[in-house]
């Protein structure tokens, strides 16, 4: 037993003062071979400076070794240090065996950092010493993708299914196929081959994907197919959930998406949407009660949740808690990020509890941003008739009998108002 394999054997044991002193011994030999395995024995278990110090100390004696560049540089990643790892790879000669793989991992380094021309050069330069590496292929269909060049992808990850290859370090070629059709539309095209890769291997990300693209290709049932059978192999996988309730939804099947989301809110109690769903779901089922407490979940998790604030404020319109309606658009207002449609139900909702100044205010603020909503100006037009305000009314009920010429009520209160403005 060499003093590397010594000192391997007392880290295993946790005995670092007895493994350091034969660390020591081998920095110092002449051993490069024992060097060399120790180096790589460190690096593995992840004692990075160790490893470093040994591949710098062998790359001095053989300098411009493609290997050891490598192993070099793929320590300094581990440690952070990027860019010196970049500079070592740069010193590969295009004539080592390791060229390729030195080009790879550069092209890695600098996808990393955003830029995305860079690696690709790299990587064309990498095909272009091996063709017919299966590797270099995957890594150019893995930046395409990244970059969003899904046409580029494709033909990548098409040459390796052409080349019968269905599996590179662990990622599935059908898989990466049906991501690129279907990050770029192409839905049906990716369904088949979310079909194929499920053939190959079962696992929740690629159902839930699968499922996921059939919504999108408008394929509702298959969607929730796919999303239940992902939710039976792994219930916890908390993104099915959603989906789920908003495939059965698209189905009209209410019942079944209400309890998907109930099933989603029992396993994640932090998705607001998930409460929005529900409180939604719940209301077109004819749960009030269940509907509210969801919707006002949701805001319990985001107080300027939008979306949640304004389908609360039409259940309590509906039961005329005008008091309530305004409690929810008082954090939008305090915090000036009000939608302008929860203004206009503070507005609506203050005309009802007869705060007919503050009514006023509102709609007075809401008018140049609402002015081509005809339900906004009817109402606003109403509330002043109330108010006394003919004049202004008059005014607005022109301008909706220009949209809608054929209303009788409008035309008839025009004429009306006229008599009396003038």
């Amino acid at each position: 037993m060499n003093n590397a394999e010594k000192m391997i054997a007392h880290l295993e044991k946790g005995d670092m003062a007895s493994a350091l002193a034969l660390y020591e011994k081998v920095l110092a030999s002449s051993d490069a071979e024992e060097q060399f395995m120790l180096g790589e024995q460190l690096l593995q278990l992840g004692f990075l400076d160790e490893a470093r110090q040994l591949f710098e100390q062998l790359l001095a004696s053989f300098p411009g070794e493609g290997e050891l560049s490598l192993l070099l540089a793929e320590t300094l990643v581990e440690l952070d240090r990027e860019e010196d790892a970049m500079l070592i790879l740069d010193e590969v000669d295009d004539t080592d065996p390791f060229y390729a793989r030195s080009l790879l991992v550069l092209a890695d380094l600098y996808q990393m950092q955003g830029l995305y021309e860079v690696s690709e050069q790299k990587l064309l330069k990498a095909r272009d010493v091996e063709p017919d590496e299966p590797v270099i292929k995957l890594a150019l269909g893995e930046l395409y993708l990244e970059e969003g060049k899904f046409l580029e992808a494709v033909r990548q990850y098409k040459e390796l299914e052409e080349a019968g290859m269905q599996d590179i370090a662990g990622i599935s070629i059908q898989k990466r196929l049906a991501e690129a059709y279907s990050a770029g539309g192409a839905f049906e095209e990716s369904l088949a081959h979310f079909e194929r890769a499920l053939d190959d291997k079962m696992d929740v990300d690629t159902l839930f994907m699968y499922g996921f693209t059939a919504f999108q290709a408008g394929q509702f049932k298959t969607a929730a197919i796919k999303l239940t059978e992902a939710a039976e192999l792994d219930p916890d996988y908390h993104s099915i959930y959603l989906h789920l309730a908003r495939a059965y939804e698209m189905e009209e099947e209410l019942d079944a998406a209400l309890e998907a989301a109930r099933s989603g809110i029992a396993r994640d109690a932090y998705q607001k949407e998930l409460y929005l769903m529900g409180g939604k779901l719940a209301l077109k089922t004819g749960l009030e009660e269940e509907g509210e407490a969801h919707l006002r979940q949701a805001l319990a998790l985001d107080p300027e949740y939008t979306e949640a604030a304004l389908a609360l404020n039409a259940l309590l319109m509906k039961k005329e808690d005008y008091a309530g309606v305004l409690e929810i658009a008082s954090p939008f207002r305090d915090s000036g990020s009000a939608e302008p449609l929860l203004l206009w139900d503070a507005a609506r909702a203050a005309e009802g509890a007869e705060d007919y100044e503050e009514a006023a205010q509102l709609y007075e603020y809401l008018y140049p941003v609402l002015n081509e909503n005809t339900e906004f100006l009817a109402g606003y037009g109403y509330f002043l008739l109330e108010e006394g305000n003919r004049t202004q009314a008059l005014s607005l009920f022109e301008k909706l009998l220009i949209e809608e010429p054929l209303n009788e009520e409008w035309a008839e209160l025009v004429e009306r108002l006229k008599m009396d403005v003038y």
